[in-house]
């Protein structure tokens, strides 16, 4: 195949042979493998080519009677070739991870507004305040939780040293008590009683206490209990937490007034 062929070959692709010699290489392509790879391999630098200017293509004609300017065409454009393709594919590769950044942008709005809350969705969970921010009453049976519902009494009794804090809770069906209690030693037994404004008295719980005590250095914890009377409070002289022995005499570790 003779360098008027390969010239043929660039030509052809660009587009600057006349009906004439179009015609011409056409037949000779149809027998000759040869150019018909060449010219394949071409059809992509067409387009990188397609601005190439006048003196451009003035320059490129020269080169059939210069075989030396032939190869050093032949090499820059193959040149011109392998880094165009280069650059391509790094444009490709950065339009990929753009367009990916921008699907997941897209994909996550999509996920937000096509997903608006269900009412068979689960329990939702309230956020969780600082412990510093919650409402509470140091010392009571809810610290660290709610604030405590109703009056509360604090007690140290001045000859056990058991200490006592108290909630009254007035409520329809009498009067609910929450409280806590420390510095209670164990072990032993106790009970909670409630002396009413006419005298009499009620025993209202009962608790072991183990050997550890509650509120101890043995043991930090107090000991958080509830208890209810179907007394109002209003006919309550007083609480007390006792102590009762194997013969069931009961003698009071701390008594609590009513507010």
């Amino acid at each position: 195949m003779s360098r008027v062929d390969h010239m043929d070959v660039a030509a052809y692709a660009l587009g600057v042979l006349d009906a004439q010699d179009m015609e011409r290489f056409e037949e000779h392509l149809a027998t000759c493998w040869t150019c018909a790879a060449e010219l394949e391999s071409m059809v992509p630098v067409v387009g990188l080519l397609s601005d190439i200017d006048e003196e451009s293509i003035t320059a490129l004609e020269q080169t059939q009677s210069n075989p030396v300017l032939l190869d050093r065409t032949l090499v820059a454009m193959r040149t011109h070739r392998r880094r165009a393709r280069f650059r391509q594919v790094l444009a490709t590769a950065a339009a990929v991870v753009v367009f990916g950044g921008l699907t997941g942008v897209g994909f996550a709005s999509l996920a937000d507004s096509g997903n608006p809350p269900s009412n068979h969705a689960g329990p939702s969970i309230p956020p969780v305040e600082p412990p510093e921010t919650r409402p509470g009453n140091p010392g009571g049976p809810n610290v660290g939780g709610n604030e405590q519902e109703g009056e509360q009494v604090n007690v140290t009794d001045p000859s056990t040293g058991v200490e006592a804090t108290f909630f009254f809770i007035s409520k329809d069906f009498g009067t609910k008590v929450d409280f806590s209690l420390g510095r209670l030693p164990g072990p032993r037994t106790c009970r909670l009683a409630v002396l009413r404004e006419n005298g009499s008295t009620e025993v209202l719980s009962t608790w072991s206490v183990p050997a550890d005590g509650y509120g101890t250095n043995a043991n930090p914890q107090m000991l958080t209990l509830s208890a209810s009377t179907s007394t109002k409070l209003d006919d309550i002289k007083r609480f007390e937490v006792q102590e009762v022995n194997a013969k069931g005499a009961a003698t009071t570790l701390v008594t609590i007034p009513t507010p």
